[in-house]
């Protein structure tokens, strides 16, 4: 049985801004995306306010921004092909953001479980996390795919404590778009934001407990809101 202060806790991290710095390789699947339909490419810092609703709203929203509509058939072959470029290369260049891996440590040593909630597809984030050496860390990897809602729903956020075999009411949601306040909010948990993410609005607008500007400061931030909790 798992011991510690926090061995009844589960903290569930967002992937993308969150725990990964993935936008580089995001834009990289993006811009050859746009190739395909002769449209402009899209600059890093513009594309990293899109990304958490998932691969078919990034390509919407960043063809949106050059007048274009795509027809549902289109959109969905389109996203099929971003897909593919994705997955070919899916770690070129995402690296976890500083302390990420001495912070999912100094939790599991504390005795917490640890959860993945993210609009990115499973097989996905599995691919990438393994590839990054992270994936081991985690009980439960839940992409959008693997439930009936997906972020800002909060059953998606639900579902990844419960799949760990935690509780949400000793749960602590980590992200960095509204997508992830929503859905701790909805499901009565508390939730911490980090400065540094692909935040889709200004972060201190976006109703966290906690904002983060580095990964140092997770652990204490954790055991402080799980304190309040009964």
């Amino acid at each position: 049985m798992t011991s510690g202060e926090l061995a009844d806790a589960t903290i569930v991290f967002d992937l993308d801004g969150t725990l990964v710095d993935t936008a580089p390789d995001l834009v990289r699947a993006l811009n050859h995306t746009m190739d395909l339909e002769g449209l402009p490419h899209m600059r890093i810092e513009v594309a990293r306010r899109f990304v958490g609703q998932g691969a078919r709203v990034l390509i919407e929203r960043s063809a949106a921004l050059a007048g274009v509509t795509f027809r549902p058939e289109r959109l969905s072959e389109l996203t099929e092909a971003y897909i593919a470029a994705y997955r070919a290369d899916i770690c070129q260049h995402s690296r976890p953001f500083e302390g990420v891996p001495d912070a999912l440590d100094a939790l599991s040593a504390l005795g917490a479980k640890l959860a993945v909630c993210t609009n990115k597809r499973t097989d996905l984030s599995v691919q990438l996390l393994e590839a990054l050496g992270l994936a081991e860390r985690f009980s439960a990897i839940v992409g959008a795919d693997a439930v009936s809602d997906r972020k800002p729903h909060p059953d998606h956020f639900r579902a990844a404590v419960t799949r760990t075999g935690g509780v949400v009411r000793r749960s602590v949601m980590v992200g960095d778009t509204t997508a992830d306040v929503a859905a701790a909010r909805g499901a009565g948990a508390p939730v911490a934001v980090v400065r540094f993410g692909y935040c889709d609005d200004d972060a201190e607008k976006l109703g966290a407990d906690v904002l983060i500007d580095h990964y140092a400061d997770l652990t204490p931030v954790c055991r402080r809101l799980l304190a309040a909790r009964p």
